[in-house]
């Protein structure tokens, strides 16, 4: 088994990123716009502004600056060099996929799965998150909750129906990677999947269910059940007109009936929105103030 020198790691991890991510693509389904080898037009402008330079397309970016945007913005973000073999480079890959901040923030999540983290789900990797990752025995359980985390959350946004089996291939290939390194493997090789170098942003979220929706519903055979009961006792009162009796009668019976079936199925649509939203916010980390004790 051969074992790989732990300061190669950005090399090696560039080098598998930039195979998923292929060339030049502007698929106007990929809320990244146009990118070259994962590199953003708006990305681009932005390192180009830095230095002074004047901006061009993204299409004609070159080496040196493509290693120098991967390297200062993504891999110093996730601070790759502290990162254990296989888990900087899962780490990195997500970064450049969702943004670091969601990267980071299934890290946490996996670190806080494996009970060794109890600090904010905030995307931020400080002290505790590193502190947290030496207390770890097992960087290949690590990665696999980390991209179980990831794949939660790309199925929650609305265009997995578009990219979703390029981005399955991309987390697989990644995985595979991932684990191999972790143990000191070469690993296997990574191939380009169309699709998976598709941006996968949390702005492109699936929307929760709304509850007011279920509340109406509820409200609506409730409503109905008082106007049932209004009408019974009008019924009462014209017992000796036996004719409008009966047919307040029916008009009586018609209408618990419906306030029985709106009200349960109100019922039943707002647990089950209820379900839905807590589960669209857990695979989108939502709630950055979740800890551990909270969640336990």
């Amino acid at each position: 088994m051969q074992v790989l020198d732990p300061a190669d790691e950005f090399a090696r991890s560039l080098a598998k990123v930039l195979i998923i991510e292929g060339g030049y693509s502007n698929n106007p389904k990929d809320p990244g716009g146009a990118t070259m080898k994962g590199v953003t037009q708006r990305v681009y402008d932005e390192y180009r502004r830095s230095h002074g330079l004047p901006l061009m397309p993204v299409k004609n970016i070159s080496n040196s600056e493509l290693e120098a945007i991967y390297r200062k913005k993504y891999w110093d973000e996730i601070k790759g060099d502290k990162l254990a073999p296989g888990v900087s480079c899962v780490v990195f890959d997500g970064s450049v996929h969702s943004g670091v901040a969601q990267s980071v923030k299934w890290l946490q999540r996996a670190l806080q799965a494996m009970g060794v983290y109890q600090g904010l789900i905030d995307g931020i990797l400080g002290q505790g998150t590193l502190l947290a990752l030496g207390g770890v025995n097992d960087n290949d359980s690590l990665i696999a909750r980390i991209l179980d985390r990831r794949m939660a959350f790309l199925k929650a946004l609305k265009t997995w129906k578009t990219f979703g089996k390029g981005w399955t291939a991309r987390v697989n290939g990644v995985r595979a990677v991932g684990q191999a390194w972790a143990t000191g493997s070469v690993g296997p090789e990574i191939e380009y999947v169309a699709g998976g170098e598709a941006k996968a942003l949390i702005s492109d979220a699936k929307p929760a269910p709304v509850l007011a929706v279920a509340d109406a519903t509820t409200g609506g055979g409730i409503g109905s059940g008082t106007l049932a009961g209004t009408l019974q006792q009008a019924q009462d009162q014209l017992t000796p007109l036996s004719t409008s009796s009966e047919f307040i009668g029916k008009l009586v019976a018609g209408l618990i009936i419906a306030s029985a079936v709106l009200t349960i199925g109100g019922l039943a649509y707002r647990w089950y929105a209820k379900r839905k939203k807590d589960e669209l916010q857990d695979a989108l980390d939502l709630n950055v103030a979740v800890n551990a004790q909270a969640a336990a």
